[in-house]
């Protein structure tokens, strides 16, 4: 089955709403010169100020909007936290849920990702559920029964009726913003793991049609390799999405458009 290429740019807490103007602006230009793809589907996660600000641009360049995270509950008393139906109504297809630096500075726990999940579907939209190991897990080769643990307890308060109910992002946690990169192989296999859990989750049907990104400090320069991986479905970008050039050169790596 072909698989449309997904690539993600989260910003996280980076750029203003000139910066986020800026950025889109820089990234026109590099699509008059060079367009990607157009079998690739691409995003952008803005902090929660520049949403409306690359919403203004988002059409004109071919970007879906994304959310970097939201609350489990539709409305309420939680200073400081935005809703899934928030997020809707402000032009987003997707959210980010479960990031490691959510899990470890936040200490969100699999089961309040579990209800951000369903939360987010029960919005309309699409949640990236990101899931990773650490160094000491993966040196330990407690990889699989942590991945395995994650993903199903972060599926386990919604049921999946096709593969674009949600996207799954593997992101080893030693990689992110360390520059440090997994090889193809090892994303590879670990993904190919990955979609063989969400075949027993969700149905081998659902687990063929869903897409799985990588990330993980990756680079226009280890983009090519890491997608040339049947299982690797395009990119969650972090570092390398804060300038336009690198994150064009990232979506351009993705060749073709099918997986």
């Amino acid at each position: 089955m072909s698989r449309r290429p997904l690539v993600v740019a989260n910003w996280k807490m980076n750029h203003t709403r000139r910066a986020a103007r800026h950025w889109c602006a820089a990234l026109g230009e590099r699509l008059e010169a060079e367009p990607w793809p157009s079998g690739v589907e691409v995003a952008v996660a803005p902090p929660f100020t520049a949403l409306a600000a690359v919403a203004e641009s988002a059409e004109r360049l071919g970007l879906a909007l994304a959310a970097q995270n939201c609350h489990s509950e539709p409305s309420g008393p939680v200073t400081g936290e935005v809703s899934a139906p928030m997020l809707e109504e402000a032009g987003c297809r997707y959210v980010i849920v479960g990031h490691s630096e959510r899990r470890q500075q936040f200490g969100e726990t699999d089961r309040f990702i579990a209800r951000k999940v369903a939360a987010a579907r029960r919005a309309g939209l699409v949640p990236i559920l990101c899931i990773g190991e650490s160094e000491n897990q993966r040196e330990s080769q407690r990889t699989e029964p942590v991945l395995e643990a994650q993903l199903r307890q972060g599926l386990s308060e919604v049921r999946l009726g096709s593969g674009d109910e949600l996207v799954v992002a593997y992101e080893p946690v030693w990689a992110i913003g360390t520059g440090r990169v997994a090889t193809p192989e090892l994303a590879g296999a670990t993904q190919a793991f990955v979609r063989d859990i969400l075949a027993a989750v969700a149905g081998p049907a659902v687990a063929e049609a869903t897409r799985i990104l990588y990330g993980g400090s990756v680079k226009p320069e280890s983009a090519a390799g890491l997608f040339a991986q049947p299982h690797v479905d395009g990119f969650l970008v972090g570092g390398a999405s804060l300038e336009a050039e690198p994150f064009h050169r990232i979506v351009l790596a993705c060749g073709s458009g099918s997986c």
